[in-house]
């Protein structure tokens, strides 16, 4: 996968490879938090000014998906990492960090199966950071099953879920368990094909700024014979054009090339189709906005990958740009032919 802002316009890097992080990694212990002796009452009527609340990101995602990478992402910007907490306990950490003056500004939880028997709490948990008015955002990371078996049986380690049967067994049970959870995701990441350094990238995309855009959105190019990315909240088909890749002098190229852009879009619709597509976009990160999303994903599909759509996600981020939505490009399946 390649992944770059849209401004400037950088080098692309190279495809994404499989990453071989480990399932069910866990992040080193943190100190204990310190509170210079205040009395910390856990109750939710406890009153703490609203300026020192920290911002809570909750970590969640399949195991094997690439939590702890996550996770240590958080950590090296500055966040104050907790792994494995009790979902029930997540207000109290909030409280500390809001006792803290001003200390811990910044709490990532991560929050996996391996607590799941306090797991039920986390609704109840949600509930009261929201009657508090704390910040939080949900980030979930997924991966397909193919990928998840790979990276269990590579370092030869049971799934947490799957007890006597078989790691797709676990898998499937951890689905269902978390599918609610992951409906609720502000953010969701597919590292299927991300490495390490993917992962961290993405992670740094949405994390490193200092300041909180009002939305961010990611633009992929795929190849709808690769199958459709998992985490697209919206899907755009662009088979309807003729396929450059029919065009003997175009073929060798991508939709990144000036030639094969202006074939795509000097076919009949095609700038009207971006227009209008665009029009509609500002309408629906209007509603984004107005509902508290953060994050878009847009995927931009044709039948490979490498031409019509990679063309149509650079032109469709610079109009996102230009509307003032912080945009990242990422080409899926570019050079994967």
């Amino acid at each position: 996968m390649s992944e770059h802002h849209t401004q400037p316009t950088g080098e692309r890097d190279q495809q994404a490879q499989e990453t071989h992080k480990k399932p069910g990694e866990d992040l080193t212990q943190q100190d204990a938090l310190q509170d210079d002796g205040a009395q910390v009452s856990t109750g939710s009527d406890t009153a703490v000014p609203e300026s020192a609340i920290p911002e809570l990101v909750i970590i969640s995602g399949m195991s094997g998906a690439g939590r702890s990478t996550a996770a240590k992402c958080l950590e090296d910007l500055g966040w104050f990492v907790v792994d494995n907490l009790p979902p029930a306990l997540i207000p109290t950490m909030v409280e500390l960090g809001a006792r803290s003056q001003g200390n811990v500004a910044r709490i990532a939880v991560v929050v996996d199966v391996r607590g799941r028997r306090f797991f039920d709490n986390l609704r109840d948990s949600l509930s009261d950071l929201d009657t508090r008015g704390v910040t939080r955002r949900i980030v979930f990371l997924e991966s397909s099953d193919d990928a998840l078996v790979r990276r269990f049986e590579s370092v030869r380690r049971p799934h947490p879920l799957q007890g006597d049967g078989r790691i797709v067994d676990g898998i499937a049970a951890e689905r269902e368990l978390l599918r609610e959870l992951r409906g609720d995701a502000d953010l969701v990441i597919d590292t299927s094909s991300l490495n390490v350094h993917e992962l961290r990238a993405k992670m740094d995309a949405q994390f490193a700024g200092e300041e909180e855009p009002e939305l961010r959105a990611t633009v992929m190019s795929f190849g709808f014979k690769y199958g459709l990315p998992v985490d697209a909240d919206l899907v755009v088909d662009m088979r309807f054009l003729p396929n450059p890749h029919w065009v003997p002098e175009l073929r060798p190229f991508t939709g990144l090339n000036e030639e094969v852009a202006a074939f795509v879009f000097n076919q009949p619709g095609a700038k009207e189709f971006l227009d209008r597509y665009a029009e509609l976009l500002q309408l629906i990160a209007a509603g984004y906005r107005r509902e508290g999303k953060r994050y878009v994903t847009i995927a931009v599909g044709c039948t490979g990958g490498k031409h019509r759509s990679v063309a149509t996600s650079e032109k469709l981020a610079a109009r996102l740009a230009s509307q003032g939505v912080e945009t990242v490009v990422v080409h899926r399946d570019m050079g994967r032919e």
